[in-house]
């Protein structure tokens, strides 16, 4: 049976990470067989850089997703810097696209909440104790609690049903756990609510980005059109970098001073 998804979930006997091919022959990659690429020349050289990439056995899943990324950031970009939607950067939003798009909706949030949980338990803990150590240790510290609560959610998980969690791999649960530092970086300088509250909405730019991974007429068009891709991405970039007005939730903010001026 085909795979259709850029990285779809495969049965725990075939579960494969983001950099390996699919075992049978995927839509993309009927469409990519199916491409008339004409003479090779400036429009559609990378076209037929794509087409060689792939004879060679480089996985189309990984060309995709890499054309994908540079879309998924600027899109990023553009809600922090029109809207005015906050988080940890726009590459964190990103990376935990992909882990979610790798993982699924239900375990990768499993995850993901048993990983801030044991970090904020793990703060409590060494707050409570007052170990006298620098930084750096105390950091190391707290990452054995986070991988504590990696393990026992990986052993635990299917006990309760959750099979899908014990059949993650390493790369989306680095991910995760990456985002527990950009946690406790705003909690040292800020409140636990503020924290809290920039968390959902990375989270919140991380679903969106995750939507936009899932439509196979997106994933299709980056493969078919790489010079397009490649191309519009920084003109957007660009053009909302121009753009120096006031953002969408803060004209929804001031709404009321900007009629009254």
């Amino acid at each position: 049976m085909a795979q259709t998804g850029l990285i779809s979930p495969l049965p725990p006997e075939q579960k494969e990470n983001l950099t390996e091919p699919q075992p049978s022959l995927s839509e993309l990659e009927m469409a990519l067989a199916e491409q008339q690429l004409g003479p090779l020349g400036v429009t559609n050289f990378f076209k037929h850089a794509v087409h060689q990439a792939v004879a060679a056995g480089v996985p189309v899943n990984t060309i995709v997703l890499i054309l994908l990324l540079p879309i998924l950031i600027a899109v990023i970009a553009a809600l922090r810097h029109l809207v005015g939607i906050r988080g940890f950067g726009i590459f964190t939003p990103t990376m935990i696209s992909v882990a979610l798009y790798a993982t699924g909706i239900i375990p990768g949030l499993a995850l993901f909440l048993a990983v801030l949980a044991m970090t904020n338990f793990g703060r409590f803990v060494l707050r409570k104790i007052k170990i006298r150590i620098h930084y750096l240790p105390r950091m190391a510290l707290l990452f054995w609690f986070i991988s504590l609560a990696v393990l026992l959610s990986i052993i635990f998980a299917p006990l309760i049903g959750w099979s899908e969690v014990a059949m993650v791999s390493i790369f989306p649960i680095l991910i995760l756990i990456l985002l527990s530092e950009a946690f406790i970086d705003v909690q040292k300088g800020r409140s636990l609510r503020e924290a809290v509250k920039i968390t959902l909405e990375t989270l919140f730019l991380a679903f969106f980005c995750f939507g936009l991974m899932k439509l196979q007429v997106l994933q299709r068009f980056v493969l078919l059109n790489p010079e397009i891709t490649l191309i519009g991405v920084p003109i957007f970039d660009i053009l909302i970098g121009r753009y120096t007005g006031l953002r969408l939730l803060e004209l929804i903010r001031f709404r009321r001073l900007l009629r009254e001026g």
